[in-house]
């Protein structure tokens, strides 16, 4: 039977999310949260897979670090797709972003943007409860849906793009974001006007700073042989 509670969160929303994490398992709710939980021996997206897959609850950090997160708009997106129940704790006023929307617009959620922080703790403890135990969820709210912005997708150049080169970028991609790098880069060449648009588009998949920085340096020597 699925019990856990899964705690999608950006690493700038750690202090938050490690909070809830504390006042659920107090409570003895079992949580997942990375990278607390992810075994040193196994590949971590299987570990976040089959931790998803284990959730009866995903509670969802939702700031502007985790509204531009490609790792979080992945998680919510399988939580979706597998049925599990993603209750937004919303700790910032901002609006979700158009592909988080589509997961979440729907969604029961809370508003920790104002007042006491372990209030809110509290009342997400409730929800939470609410929602395992199949009962009327007390924070019974809708994300509220932006305002339409207009805009101009790029026009695509992908003749430029050889096999050799999307497969370079595939393999250094996946040492980042696993065996789903090679869906992303056929996607986003699509989208991409030149190399170094690609490279770019690609690397904003990667949270990290740092190993987004490695992964423009492992893509460099490509980007730099081509001509203008």
């Amino acid at each position: 039977m699925n019990n856990q509670i899964f705690i999608s969160y950006s690493q700038n929303d750690k202090a938050q999310a490690d909070a809830v994490c504390s006042r659920l398992e107090s409570a003895s709710m079992k949580c997942w949260l990375a990278p607390r939980d992810i075994s040193p021996s196994r590949d971590w997206a299987e570990e976040i897979i089959d931790a998803i897959n284990s959730a009866a609850v995903m509670v969802f950090i939702f700031s502007s670090s985790s509204n531009t997160s490609p790792q979080v708009r992945r998680e919510i997106e399988r939580a979706v797709h597998k049925g599990v129940n993603v209750l937004p704790f919303r700790i910032e006023d901002v609006t979700p972003s158009k592909s988080l929307e589509y997961f979440i617009s729907t969604q029961h959620w809370l508003d920790a943007s104002t007042g006491s922080f372990d209030s809110h703790l509290d009342e997400l403890y409730n929800c939470v409860k609410a929602i395992k135990e199949g009962e009327e969820v007390p924070c019974a709210q809708v994300i509220p849906e932006p305002e339409p912005v207009v805009v101009e997708e790029p026009k695509a150049n992908t003749g430029m793009f050889t096999a050799s080169d999307l497969k370079h970028f595939s393999d250094c991609l996946a040492n980042h974001l696993g065996p789903m790098a090679k869906i992303i880069v056929n996607k986003k060449s699509s989208q991409s006007t030149s190399l170094k648009d690609l490279v770019k588009t690609l690397s904003n998949e990667i949270d990290n700073e740092k190993e987004r920085d490695n992964f423009i340096q492992s893509c460099q020597a490509i980007v730099s042989n081509t001509p203008p």
